[in-house]
């Protein structure tokens, strides 16, 4: 066993830093927006989503860039990379996939359904990411998901009231299509990625003396006696 302790080491580390490298580059993309917006006193909230105009079509894509301030951005930037490095670690073989489906998903539910206003910022995602990391660990009904939704509860469950048209100048909608986004493919691919492994039965022996859990393992042994 001590063996395989220092590649194990080595194979969580390199997962780590893999996991945390599009979340980064991201946040460092729109930290240098709104410093180039900041330096040379522009404003780009018309790069938002306006709601049911074509003039707001470019925000499906770029509105989640833009911020209006910097205690704006700075709000969503840490919940951001903690969410999305989540869903990067622990869900890897789905993560791009979930990343860009929320993203458009959310945006273009806000075009559709939100007040006409520019809507701006990162929050949208944000709330995307949790709804899909809290509803796939319940989903998957295995122990070490369902504790990434109960951390997720723990550190974000304040967000739940923001889905609510409380705050006058907050985008309650954005808030509210992404925690749809992310409860959708929480549910769409709940037989995907990570499972709750299954007990393994030994060949000459038709009891189950103790649960062995390696889903690989017996995948490979219903593949044999097929």
């Amino acid at each position: 066993m001590k063996a395989n302790q220092p590649y194990n080491k080595k194979f969580e580390q390199l997962k780590l830093k893999h996991s945390l490298i599009f979340p980064i580059a991201f946040l460092i993309l729109i930290w240098l927006i709104k410093i180039f917006e900041w330096g040379l006193a522009l404003d780009f909230t018309q790069l938002g989503i306006f709601p049911l105009h074509t003039k707001g079509l470019p925000g499906i894509v770029t509105s989640p860039l833009i911020h209006s301030d910097f205690k704006h951005l700075m709000a969503n930037s840490v919940p951001f990379l903690v969410l999305s490095w989540g869903i990067f670690y622990f869900y890897r073989p789905l993560s791009y996939r979930i990343f860009i489906l929320c993203y458009l998903s959310t945006n273009i539910l806000v075009w559709i359904g939100a007040r006409e206003a520019y809507h701006i910022g990162a929050s949208g995602l944000v709330y995307s990411f949790a709804s899909f990391l809290f509803f796939s660990g319940i989903f998957r009904n295995y122990y070490r998901l369902i504790a990434i939704s109960f951390v997720v509860v723990f550190l974000y469950g304040g967000m739940f009231w923001g889905i609510f048209p409380i705050l006058k100048d907050v985008s309650w909608e954005g808030h509210l299509f992404g925690a749809i986004s992310g409860l959708t493919y929480a549910l769409a691919y709940r037989n995907k990625g990570p499972q709750k492994p299954q007990p393994i039965i030994p060949d000459d022996d038709e009891s189950i003396p103790e649960e062995i859990w390696n889903s690989e393992a017996l995948e490979n042994k219903e593949e044999l006696r097929k």
